[in-house]
């Protein structure tokens, strides 16, 4: 099937079949073509220029793009989109005094979120998820790394994972499976026993059921140390499974260290840097992924995003969806909040948000910029004076349509 995107004020984000990811001091650059045209056959970009240049490409179903913007779909690379219940008691805590810190120690946080894991149906579970994963793309996501860690358990963690696997055969979207096993010590474990069968058992089993795509873990302090990291780093590259860490959340522990010497694809979180992470970073392969919806949610620093890139890193932004930290995976909210929170320009936050997040969750070959071969996951957005209205307009959604492999999806 084909279809032909004419008229369009400003396709956005376009980009050679060699660029992965767009460094530092590229960041503030976003290609464009004004007045152009876009040409989508068998679900991918076929085809793309000024419309002064368009050939004739026949009968075929065509969308009038005049006034609006094209670009990429949102490349979300870190939320916990599978999860059952909320923890909108312990917001009203926070609101109360409490930290997260205090909460978690009481029994609550991810320890709560695991509890409502354990209790529900597969099918309860892939249902819920499904519905929410849906409400996303109709939001303007078109790819989307999605983590487990909420169930603690082997079990838990395989139902986890095999609803993410049911979303991978039920939606057209791009997803990536992550098992982040090591999120927390549930109740009943010591900590070296649990973390044990986390990487002895856990993570070899499921990937033997071809359920993994990424392996994580929460390196911070009363969680798991740059140790711990190391030593599930180390066994995920002898089982050739790309690494994803939550680091330096509220502590600077060594984790982002232990990813970059380990081969990690992304360090996440960054709200607390050092002089040292920042040099391990430098010239790394590691892509940072930066997260201000749970720095917003929790009233807690924000990543530094001109540190990085002053210092010459560049980065990912992705929502972090998840029911305690983070209650939306709404990226058109996560872009405003980098470019007011980050002080990031709409460029830098496009970036992030789109080229970038795909290296950071190991699909830019696939999508995350206009560029032919690519699959044809592209928002088409309302008339809109400048790009600069998309971030400035914080709470609205101004994407008209989204397309995913070329079709419209509601």
């Amino acid at each position: 099937m084909s279809k032909l995107i004419i008229n369009i004020k400003q396709l956005t984000q376009v980009r050679g079949k060699d660029i992965s990811f767009v460094k530092a001091e590229r960041m503030n650059e976003l290609p464009s073509i004004s007045d152009a045209f876009l040409y989508v056959k068998n679900g991918v970009i076929a085809d793309f220029g000024k419309m002064s240049e368009i050939p004739n490409f026949g009968d075929v179903e065509t969308i009038n793009a005049k006034d609006k913007i094209v670009l990429p779909a949102w490349c979300d690379s870190h939320s916990h989109s599978v999860f059952t219940g909320n923890r909108s008691d312990e917001y009203m805590q926070r609101i109360k005094g409490a930290s997260y810190e205090d909460i978690a120690k009481n029994g609550g946080g991810i320890l709560k979120s695991s509890s409502q894991i354990n209790s529900i149906s597969f099918e309860d579970l892939f249902q819920e998820s499904k519905k929410r994963v849906k409400s996303l793309i109709r939001q303007g996501t078109g790819a989307l790394e999605i983590k487990s860690g909420y169930g603690l358990s082997y079990d838990a963690e395989l139902k986890m994972l095999e609803a993410i696997n049911r979303l991978k055969n039920s939606l057209p979207i791009e997803i990536k499976s992550t098992f982040l096993g090591a999120h927390a010590v549930p109740k009943n474990y010591k900590k070296e026993e649990y973390f044990n069968l986390v990487i002895d058992k856990m993570l070899p089993e499921f990937v033997d059921k071809k359920l993994v795509d990424f392996v994580d873990i929460f390196c911070e302090e009363n969680y798991f140390s740059s140790d711990d990291t190391k030593l599930l780093c180390k066994r995920a590259n002898e089982l050739d499974i790309g690494i994803k860490i939550h680091t330096n959340q509220f502590n600077s522990i060594g984790g982002i260290r232990a990813g970059v010497d380990n081969g990690a694809l992304s360090v996440d979180h960054l709200e607390v840097m050092t002089r040292d992470d920042l040099n391990a970073l430098k010239n790394s392969k590691t892509m940072p992924v930066l997260l201000p919806g749970c720095s917003f949610f929790l009233g807690i620093d924000y990543a530094n995003a001109r540190d990085l890139l002053y210092n010459g890193i560049s980065f990912a932004i992705a929502s972090d969806y998840n029911p305690g930290s983070c209650p939306t995976g709404n990226m058109n909210f996560i872009l405003s909040l980098a470019c007011n929170k980050l002080k990031l320009t709409t460029q830098q936050a496009i970036n992030a948000a789109t080229i970038n997040g795909a290296y950071a969750m190991g699909v830019s070959d696939k999508t995350g910029s206009i560029t032919k071969g690519k699959i044809a996951n592209l928002l088409i957005t309302d008339k809109l004076d400048s790009i600069d209205d998309l971030p400035y307009y914080i709470g609205d959604n101004l994407i008209e349509k989204v397309l995913i492999k070329g079709e419209e999806f509601n």
